[in-house]
Order: structure tokens, then sequence, then C-alpha cells
């Protein structure tokens, strides 16, 4: 198969090989890690969870990075990336320490969800770094691929942590504790990995023009309406970027529902509820892999434009079909149809946007890129607190993110029309 060769061709490229086994152990930590937190949050037979703790544990989380992010973009576009992948793993092996000690203790539930934040924030800067650095290892031309293969992978990474945990979780009746030093442990084998690269390999060029730091981070603002502007002139990746953050929403409300459904409405049990959840998360991986397999052909067939479209409409349709009946085989269903919908979009949009802005303002636009996603994940999970009953029962909100998926997809199949109408219109001429 032409996509497999090429993959045995990007894998042979050895950097690559090693920005993706930083990618890998990051951010199978990173699954470790927020399963860890999640089961302690939700399933801990001591929390009576509700829609609305969810969200204010998400908000609590993922709301700082809006004010984050900017300032992660100034200073990836000006930090050696191998020593941002080195110092912010080493850091947040430490600060998982740190949060497993307070699990052990009787701590404040604002001090727990401190160290929580400390660990997150650090992974701004790293997810970004990544992104920003794969044209750094990959020419153009197999770039489509390379994103194919490596966020993918790493989600896939994330899935299996997560899925490691939960089976540490049920098995040995470990704590949440126990769980959270073993993502300190691979956070500190991916900041070994990353030592594996040449610290200039991957950007920024040191020749490019800065302004001072403290100028720099002073101006944060004006930065941002910069990149802002940088963005508008290019309008396919803003699109894009449009397109992905309200399917992000899609996937971030369905996935406090299937938190509740797993929590209460499907399980008797916390363990049969983990059990649940770790069969849901295993299908959303399948559709991750699917994405990836499936993405760079499809972007071939039928452009980016075509293929975020098609995605979107395809999620329009099968969602609710799959979703209404609130039962527990359908629903692994649609979260391989989601997870695939989810995944190839990103593919997709992280190829519009690293081939479509400036290598200058790449950091900065993926900072905005990660800014958007937590808006519209923590967005998301407030409308789900609203709307979802404490069983996760909604017919509101299932059909509410079939119509947004509908919306994304005539608005990008529109576009992609028009794109070819003007194409046969300059072929005629």
């Amino acid at each position: 198969m032409p996509v497999v060769r090429d993959l045995g061709v990007l894998l042979r490229l050895r950097n690559f090989r090693r920005l993706l086994a930083v990618r890998l152990l990051s951010q199978s930590a990173d699954g470790v890690y927020q399963v860890a937190l999640a089961t302690y949050v939700v399933f801990s037979p001591e929390n009576q969870t509700t829609p609305g703790a969810i969200a204010s544990a998400m908000a609590v989380l993922l709301l700082p990075y809006s004010l984050i992010g900017p300032f992660a973009g100034v200073l990836l576009d000006r930090w050696p990336r191998r020593q941002v992948f080195l110092y912010g793993n080493l850091l947040r092996a430490g600060l998982a320490c740190c949060t497993a000690l307070l699990l052990l203790s009787a701590v404040p539930d604002w001090l727990f969800y401190a160290s929580a934040l400390c660990v997150t924030a650090v992974n701004r800067f790293v997810l970004a770094g990544l992104s920003a650095a794969l044209p750094r290892v990959v020419d153009t031309g197999r770039l489509v691929l390379a994103n194919s293969l490596s966020p993918t992978a790493g989600t896939l990474a994330a899935t299996a942590g997560g899925g490691l945990a939960l089976a540490i979780r049920l098995l040995t009746d470990g704590s949440d504790a126990t769980v959270v030093l073993l993502g300190a442990v691979l956070y500190l084998l991916s900041a070994l990995a990353s030592l594996t690269l040449p610290r200039t390999l991957l950007g920024p060029d040191p020749d490019l023009h800065h302004v001072r730091l403290r100028e720099a981070l002073t101006t944060t603002a004006l930065g941002l309406l910069a990149g802002l502007r940088h963005l508008a002139e290019r309008r396919d990746a803003a699109r894009a970027l449009g397109a992905m953050t309200v399917i992000r929403f899609c996937y971030g409300a369905l996935t406090v529902m299937v938190l509740m459904l797993c929590r209460y409405a499907w399980a008797d049990s916390e363990s049969d509820g983990l059990a649940l959840l770790g069969l849901a998360l295993g299908a959303s991986a399948a559709g991750f892999f699917a994405a990836a397999l499936i993405t760079p052909w499809a972007v071939g067939r039928f452009g980016r434009y075509g293929w975020i479209g098609g995605c979107a409409g395809a999620a329009a349709l099968l969602e609710p079909a799959l979703g209404l009946p609130f039962t527990p085989a359908p629903m692994l269903a649609a979260a391989f149809v989601l997870g695939l919908v989810t995944q190839a979009t990103k593919i997709t949009t992280d190829t519009e946007v690293q081939t479509s802005v400036d290598d200058a303002y790449r950091g900065r636009i993926f900072s905005l890129y990660d800014v958007l996603f937590n808006i519209a994940f923590v967005a998301a999970a407030a409308m789900a607190a609203l709307a979802l009953p404490a069983d996760g029962r909604s017919v509101v909100v299932v059909v509410a993110v079939a119509v947004l998926y509908a919306l994304v997809s005539t608005v990008i199949l529109r576009r992609r029309r028009m794109e070819l109408t003007d194409a046969r219109t300059r072929s005629d001429e």
C-alpha cells in the first residue's frame, strides 16, 4: 500500500523518529496523568459528581491557558525548541510527584487543582513546540503524511497511557497517587529522549530578528494581534481553525456526556464505570488510527476542504443515529466515528496551518490553536453542565451537536464548491 510505504520512508528519517519518540513518551504520560485526575474527580466513591462539577474542573484546568497561550508562542519563537522539550518534561515530572503527594494528603481542593494546573500549563509549551518543530525534520512533500502519523500517534499514545492507568486502577486496586507517579516516570523518559536531538535542529532560526524578551512579554497583546493579522491574511488556515474549533466543541460536549453515562447510567459500581470508560477510550483510539490511515489518501482525493466538510457531514448523520439510544454499544460505535472525524480534521488543519503561515509566526499560531482548543472544550463542558441531567441522558445535547456538525459541513463544502468553480473558470480562460 502507498500509505504504508510512505510511512516506512518517514520512519527511516532519524530525526523524525527521535522527535516522534519525544511526543509518544510525553503524550503517554499526559494520558496517564489525565486519567488519574479524572478517576479522582469523577469516579472516587467520596465524590458525588455532577456535570457542573466536571465543567468547573475543566474550567480551572484549561481556561488559564487562554492567558498562557500567547506567551507560549512568543517564547517558542525564540527559545530552542529542543530545550523546551527537555526542561518542560523534567519540570512536569517533578510537578507530577507533587500532585501524587497531595493526593495522599488531606489538602483543600484548590491546592490539588493548582498542582494539576501547573503540570498541564507546561504541556501547552511542549505540544505547541512539537507541532512547530515538525516541518524542521520532514520535507514539505511529506508533511501531510507526517501530520497523519505524528499527532495521531501521540493521541494514540495518550489513549494507551490512559488505558494503562485504568488497567492499573482496576486490576491492582491501586491509588490515584501511584498512577500519577507512573506519569512522572514517563515525563522523565521523554526529557531524556529529547537529548538525542541536536540542540539547534528544531529551530527557530537564530538569525531571525527578535525584539528583547522584556519588550516581547510586555507587548504580548500587540504580538497576539500581529499573529491574528497574519492568520487573517492566510484565510485557508483561518477557516480550517474555525472548523476545528467547532468540532472540538462537539467532541467536548459528548465527552462530558459519556463520563456521566459511565458514572451513573451504565454501571452499578466504580469498577464497571471505569471499564466502560476504558472501552470508550479504546473505540476513540481506533478512530484516531483509522484517521491516520485514511486522511493522506482522502486529502489527495477530495482536497483539504472536501475532507473536513465530508467528515463533519458524516458526523452530523451518524452521531444522533448512534447516540440517541443512550446505550453502550451504539455509543461506543459513535466514539469510533467521532474519534475518526475529530482526528482527521485535526490532521488536515495542522497541515493547513503549517503550510500557510510563515515560520516566524508558526509558534504563535499553534499557541493560538491550543487556546482555541481549550476554550472550545471548556465552553462545551459548560453547555453540557446546563443541559445534561444527572445520569447524562440528553436528547437536546445530541441534537445540538448534530446541528453544529451540519453547519460546519455546509460552510466548508460551500467554500470547496466555490474553489472548484473558480478553478474551472480560470481553466476555461
